[in-house]
């Protein structure tokens, strides 16, 4: 295969970057010289050190303000530099430098869309024509790839659907991790609601809390993992609580696997969203979900199942919690059916192998 780059707008902790960290370490383990290259100026967030632990080399190519006319050449130097021969990159910004330069050094220049994408008209012109220079454009659902088409992205032709993959032991349900993270948390016995990822607007968390405002208690807890733009609108919201305690925000974490552990279900309050790794992550740790019906989840997650699916509504998404919260048995039930659904379709392994088949057909 030679050598591979991943390309992202930043080091920040996000789906998109998770997906890419996965995609290294097993092109790694098979054997392959991989690296990544983050196209935001320091500091890097923690994705970086994540990269690093795990041998991946991160590299640093900062965009100037605005659109940067010099950094598809700049770019286009580095990759020559270091003889990449597929060069894959992760959501738009990436795609718009990262495919030019691709294509001046002669690498294949493959492209992950992992969700929704909104564009200003001059925007969507400028992602269609970065768009032409790659031989994949890669969507992570198939709601995804019915976007990309509805939108002309790319030539119909290019376009793929590869659903993202996780590494599933690091959530295998382990009862000792359960009980550490319970006391780090401080929820004691209760039943515990818990959510992960970026404190952002499209993420909706304050709907999840308005959604379990009523039934918050020191029985039933609510544990938000993930900092970003919004948490100063969630803290108001939270602030406004019977009782603000019941509560926990853990700020941005690393150790999501661990903490996952600690939950009784899952929540996500998404407005938009691709294919969240998030979720995919909750059912491997055996986690009932209840999930708004957007993008691609309702691919994912079986109505009734594996969890339930609501509309984009604080007390649809409250009464389904409910009643997981009143029916113990039948929500772990639920969670062992979205484990072994996790299990059978959901593996990096299964990922890897399906990009790696990908490069090679497009480096023909």
């Amino acid at each position: 295969m030679g050598s591979i780059v991943h390309v992202l707008s930043s080091y920040g902790v996000g789906g998109a970057e998770r997906v890419a960290l996965d995609l290294a370490i097993g092109q790694k383990a098979r054997g392959h010289a991989v690296s990544v290259v983050s196209l935001a100026p320091p500091p890097d967030g923690a994705m970086a050190a994540e990269f690093e632990a795990a041998g991946i080399p991160a590299l640093r190519m900062a965009k100037g303000q605005g659109l940067d006319p010099t950094l598809v050449p700049r770019l286009a130097r580095l990759l020559r530099a270091r003889r990449f021969d597929v060069v894959h990159t992760h959501n738009p910004l990436a795609m718009v430098y990262g495919a030019p330069a691709a294509r001046l050094v002669g690498a294949a220049a493959i492209h992950t869309k992992h969700g929704i994408n909104p564009a200003t008209r001059g925007q969507a012109a400028l992602r269609r024509a970065a768009a032409a220079f790659t031989q994949a454009f890669v969507a992570v659902s198939d709601m995804t790839a019915t976007e990309a088409r509805a939108a002309r992205e790319c030539a119909p032709a290019k376009l793929h659907t590869i659903p993202n993959g996780i590494r599933l032991d690091r959530y295998a349900p382990d009862a000792e991790a359960r009980a550490a993270a319970r006391v780090e948390l401080g929820v004691g016995d209760a039943w515990v609601v818990g959510t992960v990822g970026r404190l952002a607007y499209p993420k909706n968390q304050v709907m999840l809390v308005r959604a379990l405002a009523a039934q918050l208690s020191s029985r039933r807890r609510l544990v938000l993992v993930g900092d970003g733009d919004d948490r100063a609108r969630i803290e108001a919201e939270v602030a406004q609580l019977p009782e603000p305690r019941w509560v926990t925000l853990t700020g941005s974490r690393m150790d999501v696997p661990r903490l996952m552990h600690a939950f009784d279900a899952f929540a996500l309050s998404s407005e938009t969203e691709g294919l969240p790794l998030v979720v995919l992550e909750a059912m491997a740790a055996g986690l009932p979900v209840v999930c708004t019906a957007v993008g691609g989840i309702p691919g994912v997650v079986q109505d009734g199942v594996t969890g339930h699916l609501v509309p984009v509504e604080a007390g649809a998404l409250g009464a389904a919690l409910a009643k997981l919260a009143a029916s113990p048995d039948a929500a772990r039930a639920m969670g062992q059916r979205g484990r072994a659904l996790a299990l059978e379709r959901y593996s990096s392994e299964r990922m890897v192998e399906s990009y790696l088949a990908l490069y090679e057909r497009a480096r023909r």
